[in-house]
Formats: C-alpha cells, sequence, structure tokens
C-alpha cells in the first residue's frame, strides 16, 4: 500500500505540489485565525445570575430570591449542573451547561426562564445576567495613574468615562471597575428630632425620592410660537435636599436640614485595591468575550486607550497592572525558537553524516508543513493556540524529525545499495 502511494507520487508531481502549496496556504491562513491565548480555558460552560436586594441578610436572599431561581431554571435543556449562592444583598446563581452547548443559545435558554420567575421575586428586585465571558476572561488589568487627585474622583472618571469607551471595543464583554469612592449623596436622620416633629423615617425617603424627578409639562402657544414646558428637579448639590421639606407644623415647613445632617460620602466598600505597597488605586479589569483572539483584543483596547488617554483630566494617565499578551507574545516566541533549532540541527545532522543536501531537504521541508497542518486541525476543533497546545506541537516536532531521519537513511541505503 505504502509502495503504492510513493509510486503514485512520483508519477504525479505537479498534482502532490499543488496539493502541498493549497495546505501551506490554508495552514497560513489557520494560523492568523486561530485565537491566540497564553493558557488553555479549562473554565465550565456556565451562565451566572446576579441578584442585588441591597441591606438584606443571607437568610432572606436565599428564601425569596435564591430559591425562587433555582427552582424555576430546572428543566432548561443541556444542563448539567445549577448551583447558587446567597450573601448580605446578593445571589449568585450559576447555571453549568454541557461543553458542547453553544454559550449564546445558552444565554438566550436562561433569559426565557426568568421571564417567568420574575413574578415570583420581590417587587423591585431585577435578576441580571452576568457578562458573556470565562474565568479566564480578565485579560487586561489598568490602574489611573494621577498625583494630586482623590480616590472618589478618579472613580467617577473610570465609572463615567473610562468605561464606557472601553466597552465599545470589538471583543470586550465588560470592563469592571475597582478600587476608590462611589461617591453618593449621605441623609443621616437625627431620631431625636424625628421623634420630635412626629415624622417617620420613611416620609422622610420618600420625599427625597419624590423631590428628585423631572417631569414634563406640555406644549404652550404665544404669539404663534410653541414652547415646551418641563419641571426640573433632579438633586445637583447638598443644598437642594437639604431644602427638600418634609412635614408641614402650625403652617411652617420642616425641611431635611432641620431633622438630619447631609453629606457627601462614598459608599459602603468590602475591601481595597493596592498596587505594590504605594497605595490605593483605581482602575478596571477588561474582560474578553467568549471565544475571541486574546491577543487581538488586548490590541484593540491598546489602540482605544491611546485615544481615550487623550481626554483624561491633565496629570492623569494609565498605567498597565496586568497585560496577558507579554505571556502570549512569550509562548508564541517559545514555539518559534523551538522550531528554528529544530530545522537547523536536524540540517546539519543530516548534511554531516549523509553528506546529501537534496536528503537533509527533504526532512527539512516536513517541518513547517507539518506544523500548519497541526494549526488547521486546531482551527478545525476549535483549539485555541496557548502554551499547552504549542508545546504539544514543538514536542511532535521532535517525534516527526526522528522519524523523517531514520526514513531518509533508509532510503539512502536502499538507493546506493540498488546502484552498485
Amino acid at each position: 500500500m505504502i509502495a503504492k502511494l510513493i509510486d503514485t507520487a512520483l508519477r504525479n508531481r505537479f498534482i502532490i505540489l499543488m496539493i502541498a502549496a493549497v495546505t501551506v496556504a490554508y495552514g497560513i491562513y489557520s494560523v492568523k485565525v486561530t485565537p491566540v491565548d497564553a493558557i488553555p480555558d479549562l473554565s465550565e460552560n456556565q451562565v451566572i445570575i446576579f441578584t442585588e436586594w441591597m441591606g438584606q441578610n443571607p437568610q432572606v436572599i436565599e428564601d425569596q430570591v435564591t430559591y425562587p431561581l433555582v427552582s424555576n431554571l430546572q428543566g432548561i435543556p443541556k444542563v448539567k449542573d445549577i448551583r447558587a449562592s446567597s450573601m448580605f444583598g446578593m445571589s449568585f446563581v450559576f447555571v453549568i451547561f454541557h461543553d458542547d452547548t453553544d454559550i449564546y443559545w445558552a444565554r438566550s435558554r436562561v433569559l426565557e426562564k426568568l421571564n417567568a420567575a420574575q413574578r415570583l421575586l420581590p417587587q423591585g428586585i431585577t435578576p441580571t445576567l452576568g457578562p458573556d465571558g470565562t474565568g479566564l476572561g480578565h485579560v487586561y488589568w489598568y490602574t489611573l495613574d494621577a498625583p494630586g487627585y482623590n480616590l472618589g474622583e478618579l472613580r467617577a472618571l473610570q465609572d463615567w468615562y473610562v468605561r464606557f469607551a472601553l466597552q465599545t471595543v470589538e471583543g470586550v464583554s465588560e470592563v469592571a471597575s475597582f478600587g476608590g469612592f462611589q461617591k453618593q449623596y449621605q441623609v443621616i436622620a437625627d431620631p431625636v428630632k424625628l421623634q420630635f416633629y412626629n415624622i417617620p423615617l420613611m416620609d422622610v425617603v420618600n420625599r427625597i425620592k419624590m423631590n428628585n424627578s423631572d417631569v414634563g409639562g406640555r406644549k404652550f402657544e404665544q404669539s404663534d410660537i410653541g414652547y415646551i414646558i418641563r419641571g426640573i428637579g433632579y438633586i445637583k448639590d447638598i443644598s437642594q435636599i437639604e431644602n427638600i421639606p418634609v412635614a408641614t407644623i402650625n403652617s411652617i415647613p420642616v425641611r431635611v436640614k432641620d431633622i438630619a445632617s447631609v453629606q457627601m460620602g462614598g459608599d459602603l466598600r468590602l475591601g481595597i485595591i493596592d498596587e505594590n505597597g504605594e497605595g490605593e488605586r483605581v482602575g478596571g479589569i477588561v474582560v474578553m468575550r467568549y471565544g475571541e483572539n486574546a491577543r487581538q483584543v488586548i490590541d484593540r483596547v491598546k489602540l482605544k486607550m491611546a485615544d481615550v488617554e487623550k481626554g483624561l483630566p491633565h496629570g492623569v494617565k494609565f498605567k498597565v497592572a496586568y497585560d496577558r499578551s507579554d505571556l502570549i507574545e512569550a509562548t508564541i516566541a517559545t514555539l518559534k525558537e523551538a522550531v528554528i533549532e529544530e530545522i537547523i540541527i536536524v540540517s546539519l545532522v543530516l548534511f554531516i553524516f549523509l553528506l546529501h543536501v537534496r536528503s537533509a531537504l527533504i526532512v527539512v521541508i516536513t517541518i513547517p508543513v507539518s506544523v500548519l497542518i497541526a494549526f488547521i486541525m486546531m482551527k478545525w476543533f476549535g483549539i485555541t493556540s496557548n502554551i499547552m497546545s504549542l508545546a504539544g506541537v514543538a514536542l511532535a516536532v521532535g517525534d516527526l524529525v526522528d522519524a523523517g531521519i531514520v526514513m531518509v537513511e533508509n532510503a539512502m541505503k536502499s538507493l546506493s545499495g540498488e546502484s552498485d
């Protein structure tokens, strides 16, 4: 059988060369389009459901949010397992699908079930899906290097400018902010004054909510000109909150400042972000979308950050905290060095022992062609170029060279024997 294949190949050299050229061209294309990452993604195929109900203890979250969600998510096709976790003010539900399930099909199925489960949750509580990324999707971390700015200002800059700009990059699923203080207006009521004026605390809360809104009116015409009437009522500073009336006693309004103190503060924090022991930092984590090419996504993010940096306040710059592209480039460089070294060593060994250049070229040519065929297989089976797969290719090249040397040496001996 092998003799017939060899004979057919020798008789149809042009066809064999055309097949080899097509294989090389398709292999080069596969190298360019195959997703590149540093490490293989072994995370589970999951959809995360996050529900927030601030101020409630874990037992209430478990009974009124987590349990109804888990109960109604049962029966989704291709689900392997459902896990849940309840904590103070938050609920997490992890729906684990089989590995061969399309992630976006799975997310649509979960959304269908969530629509039915919404009626079982407390009023005003809305579950949301987590980002369409994996556990290894954190491909780029950055911090805002800004001497002279406080943590609240940097967090506001990150949340309202930088994050929105980077989320528009193709392949980015989410930009998660970390560090700093999230600014908020804080109303600290005095219980003694509330009791003195006989004002319930919920009345204060409702009055502040009602006075923080714009209202629409109608069109008013005068002298053939139409004017749109609207009421502007959004809170813009602390003094506006202080002057909100909450009750009337003997025709005298009782304002917020009469029963409480108002201040600008930060939201409750569960931890801090410190960089190299130099103090707290504010920054973001770029989460890559499922199935994207990590190196291409990082390159796009860097280009976008160069544009965003032009609009930052004076003195504010980006500082890289983690860049996976460095590890990716090192992984690819290792494979290149291994292939080049093997080609050089094989060429020298064959030429020294066989003293025949054409025989050495036969084995040398098979090395890059075999690597390209491996990338074709990786593209077909959806395997990313990572440190594990590329290391396997490098090791396989060594076995391929051993077999090539043995076959060429036997062929040389056979040919020399026939010529004798």
